[in-house]
């Protein structure tokens, strides 16, 4: 006798199609990723992504979405202590940014999500989500707008040293990376 199975909700294949759609884009950016590769890696048909989804664009916006919905609760789940200065309460959250880059799908997502930004769609979105974390910082840390600045440079550049793989848990060492990286951990702030 087989084992029974349980047949996922509504909720949970969308869940997985969505974390599929993660995946995938962040593979092959918007314009590459076909939507019959995302039900082929979420194991469901083309058209059920359509039909949980609409559009391409719509499922897009849904795991970009789900990427700054990430990030913003690694900041808000940074534990940041009740009595610390902003400097700290950055460096806190800047830890917290880690877990972020650690699961690499989530960073080259949203740089997928920023140079998709010509779309206008995708744009109006990824300004109104990159602009909520922006404010985020400040909110959570006490930051004003040149230490928010800073930090969300700086998370940008981690960013985008993580999808070029010299930063992160599989980083190719280089020397200047090394240098970058070295000098953050060092806890100095580049001066612009």
């Amino acid at each position: 006798m087989g084992g029974t199975r349980t047949r996922m909700t509504a909720a949970e294949r969308s869940s997985q199609v969505l974390e599929a759609a993660v995946r995938a884009f962040a593979d092959s950016g918007y314009a590459a990723t076909k939507t019959d590769e995302i039900a082929r890696l979420a194991g469901v048909s083309q058209p059920y992504v359509i039909r949980l989804f609409g559009t391409k664009q719509q499922l897009f916006l849904a795991a970009l979405h789900e990427v700054c919905d990430r990030i913003e609760r690694v900041f808000r789940g940074a534990e940041i202590a009740p009595d610390a200065d902003t400097s700290d309460a950055l460096r806190t959250m800047g830890r917290a940014f880690d877990v972020f880059l650690a699961e690499r799908e989530l960073p080259l997502m949203l740089l997928h999500g920023a140079a998709a930004s010509g779309d206008p769609a995708v744009g109006e979105h990824m300004r109104e989500r990159f602009g909520r974390i922006y404010r985020l910082v400040g909110e959570l840390t006490g930051a004003d707008t040149l230490e928010s600045r800073r930090f969300v440079a700086t998370g940008m550049l981690l960013t985008i040293m993580t999808a070029m793989q010299v930063a992160g848990s599989d980083a190719i060492p280089l020397p200047w990376a090394t240098e970058i990286l070295d000098d953050l951990r060092s806890g100095i702030t580049p001066s612009c």
